[in-house]
Order: structure tokens, then sequence, then C-alpha cells
């Protein structure tokens, strides 16, 4: 479909003509506007020593660190405990961390810790990779479900009164289906819109989720994403689709962050291994939408 044609489908069907018109501009590189970041998952090997880690990160270009809460993350991550330090630098480095993911187990024991934690970097964005810790894995029951949906209710509702937003990634849990309906989809019924929003992890691709029709079936909802491109042409081998630099897969990525700003994305964090970083990271300094 060409990008006239979308735009003007999506403002048609979910009568967000405004927020189209104000957002499809041509920008200069960085998709939308927004600074490049990164997720640090993938590179936890390199960070026992994180000053050269960021350092080599912000040589790519990447202004934005996604990071993952020593608390619940463990050893790995054990230098990021000093918050006071991990901020200083960061900001060596002209680069910030406004979001990190956490947990859930950590949330139900130290939630008050990590708050505290994540404030004295200037994280706001408290994500949860998912909710199926305790409540059935990647098979729970719609009973689990939904006392999952209502136990994250009530840590949202303590991270709001903080000042943070709390939100949802899109992993096993969420990905099942459960008497013929996906977990993901009951969940934006059931998860408080003003207190949760979604974080989209573009390579549940390989599941059949499509980015862009989420973000128009549910504009608002939400926050950010994670940045994968997958090969789905041809068999998978060994039965997975291989990731891919972004611009080389599958994804088209202008329609997906055209659909973001309907979704009402606020920041992307490529989170790929290091050479596929170093190229994506190369791809959205061109990519305008």
């Amino acid at each position: 479909m060409y990008r006239r044609e979308f735009i003007e489908k999506v403002a048609v069907g979910s009568g967000v003509v405004g927020l189209l018109a104000a957002g499809t501009g041509e920008l200069a590189a960085n998709p939308l506007g927004f600074p490049i970041g990164s997720q640090i998952w993938p590179h936890r090997a390199k960070l026992k020593d994180f000053p050269a880690f960021v350092a080599s990160i912000a040589a790519l270009g990447v202004t934005r660190l996604e990071l993952c809460s020593p608390i619940g993350y463990g050893e790995e991550f054990a230098s990021l405990t000093d918050a006071r330090e991990v901020r200083r630098i960061l900001a060596d480095h002209n680069l910030k961390a406004e979001s990190s993911h956490f947990g859930l187990s950590e949330l139900r024991q130290h939630q008050e810790r990590s708050i505290a934690w994540a404030k004295e970097i200037g994280i706001h964005q408290m994500l949860t990779a998912s909710l199926g810790d305790g409540n059935g894995g990647d098979h729970p029951t719609l009973d689990q479900i939904k006392r999952a949906a209502e136990e994250y209710n009530k840590i949202a509702a303590v991270a709001a009164r903080a000042g943070m937003q709390q939100g949802l990634h899109n992993e096993g849990f969420e990905l099942s289906i459960v008497e013929g309906q996906r977990t993901y989809d009951r969940l934006f019924d059931l998860l408080d819109p003003k207190l949760v929003k979604f974080q989209f992890q573009m390579s549940t691709l390989t599941a059949g989720l499509v980015a862009a029709d989420y973000f128009v079936k549910y504009p608002g909802r939400f926050l950010s994403m994670h940045l994968q491109d997958v090969d789905m042409s041809g068999g998978a081998a060994g039965g997975q689709h291989p990731q891919v630099p972004l611009g080389q897969g599958s994804i088209d990525w202008v329609k997906t962050f055209t659909a973001a700003k309907v979704g009402g994305v606020r920041n992307y964090f490529v989170e790929q291994t290091w050479p596929l970083t170093e190229q994506s990271v190369a791809y959205l300094k061109t990519l305008t939408v």
C-alpha cells in the first residue's frame, strides 16, 4: 500500500485526522524526530565496563538507552547499581535513560526501591517484559490472565503516584491464545489505559502481530517499541525466522512509524546484537517519516 493511501485509511478508520496531519510531515532523519535509542539487554556482556560501553554506543549516534534494573535483572547488570554514577556516565557522553525494564517479581517485592533507583537516573517509564511470572507462564488460564491484569493495575497505580508511567512489553504470556482469543488483545480491555501503556516488540511479527495494525486499533495506548527486523521470506530455520538489520527484513518501517504516532509511541529502542545494532542505527538515520 502506498504511504498516502495508508495515511488516508488510518485517518478515516480511527478518527485521528488531526493527529496524522500533524505527525506525518517529512522530518530530517530519525523517524518522527525522536532520539535514537537502544535497549541494553542484547549488550549485557559489555556492561562490566559500563563507561566503555556507553562511549561505544554513543559513537553510533544513539542518545537514549533503555536500561534493565539491577535489582531484578541480577549480576549481569550490577554495574548499574549506583544510580547516581550511571547518570553521570551517561551525561558524560550526552546520553539519557528515560526508560527501563523491571522484573515483575521485583516490583512485587521491591517497588519503592526500584522507583527510587529509577528517579535518581532520570527514568520515568517503568516497563515489565511480561506478566507470566506466577501467572501461568506461556500457558495461562483465563482466570490467571484476569488476576495478572488486576495485580499489574495495582502496581501501576503505585508507580503513577510516584510520577512514573508503567508499561507492558509482549512476550510469551502475552502471545498465548486462551479460549480462542490472544492474551495480548484481552489485556487492552483488562489493563487501565490511564495507568498502563504498551511497548511493542517488533519481532513478534513471527507470531502474527503487526505493529501498525495494533497502533491503529488502539490509538494512544502505546508508549514505545523495541525495534528488530525479521526476514519472513522462505522457510524458517529451526522454526525461527532470522533477525536482520532494520530495512533488510519484512517490516514496512514507513508504515510502522506513521502508525506509531497514532498509537502514542514516544520513543523507540533498537534491541539487537551489536553488529545488527550498528547497521540498524545507520538505517534509522536515513529513514524519513
